[in-house]
């Protein structure tokens, strides 16, 4: 970090040692998708949620999260076609600000787009979880990504009921609810153009609801059937096919997100660690402070 405004990256290597490289050289030629947490998820007295693992659907692994609100958007991100590969906190950030001192942050969810680019965004349990300190971090780390051609986001919480459906049919991720070969297809062909019918109607013409309604929200999840999920799914909610698939489709419509440079991390469950992201720090531990034990540490 020679200069105003470089960034630096520190991560794992594949005995657990920290490696500290420029920012641009790791971005091209590190699979962030397949590291572990650059720092572990703490477990925070008090809090509801704690650190856990979400089994993606995309990739077939555990990726590690601390909050329900980062759990909720790895569930976002998990059901995105345009999505191949997530990680949780694989990075550490490091840069100075004008005045020359070092600043870090460690960004919650990294995700790997099927063009190459990525996505590294922050979770915060509310708008203005994080303060200055974290909407300062979040400027850097956008600027970092802007410089590489990536995306940095600051994903805000889902409406309620958008939330709970998604949970729900997310129950049903795993590939053992396709059922028995040749269920999938039939339920898809249950539910045929142009008009959408009710999801009980469609399930009882291919057999028994108790065996085939697992394979339906199966193929709600992964976007083989649609439904609208703004308002509570139940038995008559309308079900259809989906016409034609494109990229980011598995972005729920009224989802609440903001783009770079806006945001702070705010992370449900972060401690309040000087070289960590933080939500409603108080004075002294925001997630942009404390660099130089950081640099220390790598």
């Amino acid at each position: 970090m020679d200069q105003v405004g470089g960034f630096e990256a520190v991560l794992l290597d594949p005995v657990g040692q920290a490696v500290q490289q420029r920012w641009a050289d790791a971005a091209l030629t590190v699979a962030f998708e397949d590291l572990p947490p650059v720092s572990a998820f703490p477990a925070v007295p008090g809090r509801r949620w704690g650190p856990g693992l979400w089994w993606s659907a995309t990739t077939g692994r555990h990726v590690a999260a601390g909050s329900n609100a980062m759990r909720v958007q790895l569930m976002v991100l998990d059901r995105d076609p345009d999505v191949t590969g997530l990680a949780g906190r694989p990075v550490r950030l490091l840069w100075r600000d004008p005045r020359g001192r070092t600043r870090s942050w460690v960004p919650q969810l990294f995700a790997r787009r099927a063009d190459g680019t990525a996505l590294l965004a922050d979770c915060p349990g509310h708008p203005d979880a994080g303060g200055e300190r974290a909407r300062n971090a979040a400027e850097a780390v956008a600027q970092a990504c802007a410089d590489i051609g990536w995306t940095y986001r600051r994903l805000l919480p889902l409406d309620d009921v958008l939330a709970a459906n998604l949970k729900w049919l997310a129950g049903y991720r795993h590939p053992r609810n396709a059922g028995r070969l040749g269920l999938a297809a039939a339920v898809v062909e249950a539910f045929p153009r142009p008009r959408p019918r009710p999801l009980t109607e469609g399930a009882e013409t291919v057999g028994d609801p108790i065996e085939v309604l697992p394979c339906v929200f199966h193929a709600l999840w992964h976007g083989r059937l649609t439904a609208g999920l703004d308002t509570p799914l139940h038995e008559r909610a309308l079900v259809g096919p989906v016409s034609l698939p494109q990229a980011g489709a598995g972005v729920p419509a009224g989802r609440r997100q903001e783009d770079i440079g806006e945001g702070e991390d705010g992370y449900d469950g972060e401690p309040r660690d000087i070289s960590e992201s933080a939500e409603d720090a108080g004075p002294g531990a925001g997630g942009d402070e404390g660099g130089a034990r950081c640099g220390e540490a790598v």
